[in-house]
């Protein structure tokens, strides 16, 4: 299935780190946080500013961006989870 986000939103797929950390203790699903790195797998045209002209996206596909814990809608696609979030919503982009 193909998606295509409206506006400034952004399709992100979460990057799962590591289960086991430098001292080798292997962490269990239940204690895991969300993880806060994603991939770019889609975006918007951009927003319209207030006299009708696109403004461009900062963030492109293939990005790979820092997120908030609770930001965004998570959604379901071909069963792999992933997140639609606004641009404003990016804390950063990892280069």
């Amino acid at each position: 299935m193909k998606v295509q986000p409206l506006a400034d939103r952004i399709l992100v797929k979460r990057e799962e780190p590591s289960e086991t950390v430098r001292g080798g203790i292997i962490i269990p699903d239940t204690a895991k946080e969300k993880p806060q790195e994603g991939k770019v797998v889609a975006v918007g045209p951009g927003r319209l500013d207030d006299e009708g002209k696109r403004v461009p996206m900062e963030v492109k596909k293939g990005d790979r961006i820092l997120i908030g814990k609770y930001a965004g809608t998570e959604v379901k696609i071909d069963g792999e989870e992933h997140i639609i979030l606004r641009e404003d919503d990016v804390l950063a982009v990892i280069q």
